[in-house]
């Protein structure tokens, strides 16, 4: 099923990690409704500039959120949230122009360190059926927790 242009469901459901736990990774109708806004608002709008990319992560049943360590509240298993890397393309800098030119609730710029420009990846969120938020935040680790302060740095 093709959701923009350039991308389809198959794409943004697969997940090693569930065909290994064989867990079913299929989005219902809202699910993918909602993967198809963040498709139009977010990721065909990267490719359109980037060119070719697959994202890491896109979609996740609640039971896949859970396996990951994840919130089964997370916008990625609202069908609202993929994580995005761009080969040869610094995540920093990804994450600027993604600020700069896309609509979009949250960026979360994960696991970056500065200086190396290929660590870490982009998480970027688009939620069709509110005004969104633009809330930017990186992570990193505190007293061995993961924290997500305000700002890209």
């Amino acid at each position: 099923m093709r959701l923009s242009r350039n991308f389809t469901l198959s794409e943004l459901v697969k997940s090693q990690t569930a065909i290994r736990n064989s867990i079913d990774n299929t989005p219902n109708t809202e699910q993918i409704v909602a993967l198809t806004a963040l498709c139009h608002a977010v990721l065909q709008p990267c490719r359109d500039k980037y060119g070719l990319f697959t994202p890491n992560s896109t979609f996740r049943t609640v039971e896949l959120c859970e396996l990951l360590g994840s919130s089964p509240k997370s916008q990625h298993a609202l069908g609202e949230a993929s994580d995005i890397e761009m080969a040869g393309v610094d995540n920093f800098e990804f994450a600027e122009w993604v600020i700069e030119n896309l609509e979009f609730d949250q960026l979360i710029l994960e696991f970056y360190k500065k200086g190396e420009p290929n660590s870490g990846w982009v998480h970027v969120s688009y939620a069709k059926d509110r005004e969104q938020r633009k809330e930017i935040r990186h992570s990193v680790y505190e007293n061995s927790k993961i924290k997500y302060p305000e700002g890209l740095v």
